[in-house]
């Protein structure tokens, strides 16, 4: 338990403390409570009262003996049981809650209106029926007289659903565009609706009639407060049969007497945020509003503040206990905070030792809540021309800047400026007209640098948008013409695409082929997409297989890249000659001016000057004269009969008769420089061996000797016999071996 002190005004916080995990054994949590004192002093009010992730709404239902929230995730609804102090059931929805409302006494007869339009409907067993409303809705409220559902949402029709019928009777048609809450006066059953436009509706529910208007928007704009928006009604509350509370989406709360179109009071909470709860209470006449991130609770006379709650988390709904001083809070968190004020009423019957209990905790109060004062900081200052002000009265120094007097702050705000309303109005104004342009027909314009690729993308684009509208639940993929990180790419030149460079030329036929597939695979979707199912099981006759076809795109992309290939080959070839041209014909020309140069100048200025020149000779060529070049280019101008002729007379050439009657050409082709001195050191170097050697041909081999050569015999041996060489010996003669 928290306890905190806001404007003298005790407040318990029943839920803080920690929460101990669900999957922990008792053993484990008793050693816990017995360890940690934090544990200790925690209060469990009611059994397992959180949700899985967030609560979105929750609701006391008219008995008092049941407390229902619905939460995500998974959508769902819990139902409390006060005398047993625990949960008392638990069912899975389909889909998110937006609202939901008790019809009975106790939980036996509920109804949900979901995200995605359906009304459900519960009994004491369960679920019950399901049905659809046309349009998206964001609240409800039920009409005990007549048993009508109204139901009102992004549509500006109101719908009604009778549950004695059981069917849709005629729509409520108003004036407002999208319609966000509504609420039924519990006196004379008047119908009111809060409208985006800012204005709240009245009806008649007997003759369906619009029978007043109040503009919420127009009233909310006062000398001292700020308006960051248009303002629009975003919670809407009755108290008896004449007031009527109006909370807007820019932070203010609006008390209205239903026989005057001006607002009696009009709060505001400072913090520009929407408020989303308004709740009345009876016995000290106080008001409970709040926004998202805190509730406050005024006079509703007067617009005292009496004191206010701020969690630590994000608030989406309060409830007050019927006749008590405890009140319950939907947060973005899993725990659903209780809170229990002893100033507004005593503690709920089910709970009555809250009143001993907190008497002996220990008070640890918070500081004083400056809520009639602005922060600003000394750039605020400045901007507003108040810099003199340091140190004085009227500004009191907290943290990095100052606390002033909220209506001297609005006071200074108008005075700097004095036309912020004309400028809000005129970017309102704005803002419709480049909604109503925006349905006109655009032109696309194509970017300055890579408009090929700009257009290719946008008509992809177009093929993808196309196929997702056929689909159902199609989502359009975001391109790279709307992703800021390309940008840079349609801006800046450097960025273009040589669409002349190899790399390209050798890129683009597997660029395109992919193109290819990927239309011919949209068009397909697209056909099954317009077909009828029964189409879709048979498979057409002749169709080929999807590997054929890709096997055939492989082979048709490979054949392009070759022939792109061959022709950046002769490309490249064809300039290498025309360069080799262009350089001989420069040659050319050096070599005639040089000549006419020689001609014109004096003999004796040439040799005094005797400066030798140089030319520059291509690599991989060997100079001979400049006659040789002229006659090179010469007999390239040449036809083929002509130079077939020349090198007849220069010996390349020789042409003869066959005896069948042809024509028979040998050529000898010319040789180069160095391969004329290669083969002639070549020569010189058989020659050189050549008389180097030296003959065997006087050497002879005997065959009659055997190879293991002559042994130790002589004299004694018995010659050519079967004895071992000339004696003893192991000789040349006798069973040798030759």
């Amino acid at each position: 338990m928290q306890i905190s002190s806001v404007n003298d005004v005790k407040i318990y916080n029943l839920s803080h403390g920690k929460s101990l995990p669900e999957w922990l054994s008792d053993r484990k949590k008793r050693q816990l409570q017995k360890q940690d004192v934090d544990i200790q002093r925690r209060i469990e009010l009611i059994q397992d009262f959180e949700m899985p992730t967030v609560c979105t709404s929750i609701k006391v239902s008219r008995d008092g003996q049941f407390i229902l929230a619905a939460g995500t995730y998974k959508p769902r609804i819990r139902c409390y049981d006060t005398c047993q102090l625990s949960l008392k059931f638990e069912r899975c929805l389909d889909s998110d809650v937006v609202a939901f409302d008790i019809l009975s006494d106790d939980y036996s007869k509920l109804v949900f209106l979901h995200c995605d339009r359906h009304v459900e409907f519960h009994s004491q067993h369960g679920y019950y029926y399901k049905t659809r409303i046309p349009k998206f809705g964001r609240d409800f409220a039920y009409h005990y007289p007549s048993c009508d559902l109204f139901f009102v949402g992004a549509s500006s029709e109101i719908y009604r659903l009778n549950l004695e019928q059981g069917r849709f009777l005629n729509s409520l048609q108003t004036d407002a565009a999208e319609h966000n809450v509504c609420d039924i006066n519990p006196v004379h059953h008047l119908f009111a609706t809060g409208t985006t436009e800012g204005k709240v509706e009245c009806w008649d529910p007997r003759v369906r009639n619009r029978v007043g208007m109040l503009d919420c928007a127009l009233s909310s704009v006062t000398e001292g407060t700020e308006v960051q928006g248009l303002p629009s009604v975003t919670a809407l509350k009755f108290n008896g049969s004449l007031t009527v509370a109006a909370g807007t989406s820019t932070g203010q709360v609006l008390l209205y007497d239903l026989r005057s179109s001006h607002p009696l009071l009009v709060k505001d909470h400072y913090y520009n945020l929407p408020i989303n709860s308004l709740h009345f209470q009876q016995q000290l006449d106080l008001v409970l509003s709040a926004d998202s991130k805190i509730i406050k609770i005024w006079n509703k006379d007067s617009g005292k503040m009496f004191s206010s709650i701020e969690p630590q988390t994000n608030i989406n709904d309060v409830c007050i206990y019927p006749g008590s001083g405890m009140l319950f809070t939907a947060n973005e968190d899993p725990k659903m905070n209780t809170f229990y004020i002893p100033a507004l009423g005593p503690a709920p019957r089910w709970c009555s030792f809250l009143d001993n209990l907190t008497e002996e905790l220990e008070e640890s109060p918070e500081s004083t809540v400056y809520d009639d004062y602005k922060f600003v900081t000394r750039k605020d200052l400045e901007n507003l021309g108040l810099s003199h002000l340091v140190g004085s009265s009227l500004l009191r120094a907290y943290m990095h800047g100052f606390f002033m007097d909220i209506r001297l702050y609005h006071k200074v705000k108008t005075m700097a400026n004095p036309f912020a309303y004309e400028e809000y109005r005129k970017d309102k104004i704005r803002q419709k007209i480049e909604e109503s342009r925006a349905q006109r027909v655009q032109v696309k314009k194509l970017p300055k640098v890579n408009k090929e690729l700009a257009l290719k993308l946008m008509e992809e684009g177009d093929d993808e948008a196309e196929l997702a509208s056929r689909k159902k639940k199609g989502k359009v993929i975001p391109t790279i013409l709307g992703d800021d990180r390309f940008q840079v790419m349609f801006e800046n030149p450097d960025y273009q695409v040589d669409e002349q460079s190899e790399e390209f030329r050798l890129l683009n036929p597997i660029v395109s082929k992919v193109g290819q597939k990927r239309k011919k695979k949209m068009c397909l979707l697209a056909q099954q997409a317009a077909a009828a199912p029964q189409e879709e099981e048979e498979e057409p006759e002749g169709r080929a297989s999807s590997e054929e076809e890709s096997s055939d795109d492989d082979k048709s992309w490979v054949e392009e890249v070759r022939e792109q290939r061959r022709l950046i080959y002769e490309e490249g070839r064809d300039r290498r000659r025309q360069d080799r041209k262009q350089a001989d014909r420069d040659t050319n020309l050096l070599d005639q001016e040089q000549n006419g140069r020689g001609k014109t100048s004096d003999a004796a200025q040439s040799t005094k000057t005797g400066q030798p020149r140089f030319f520059q000779i291509k690599a991989g060529e060997e100079f001979r004269s400049f006659t040789d070049v002229a006659r090179k280019q010469k007999l390239q101008k040449a036809s083929l009969e002509d130079r077939l002729k020349l090198e007849e007379h220069s010996g390349t050439s020789n042409m003869a008769d066959t005896a069948v009657g042809s024509k028979q050409l040998t050529f000898t082709l010319k040789k180069s420089e160095q391969q004329r001195k290669q083969q002639q050191a070549e020569r010189e170097h058989h020659e050189e061996r050549r008389k180097l050697r030296r003959s065997a041909g006087h050497l002879s081999s005997e065959r009659g000797r055997g190879w293991r050569g002559g042994g130790r015999g002589g004299g004694r041996g018995r010659g050519g016999g079967r004895g071992r060489g000339g004696g003893r010996g192991r000789g040349g003669g006798g069973r040798g071996r030759f």
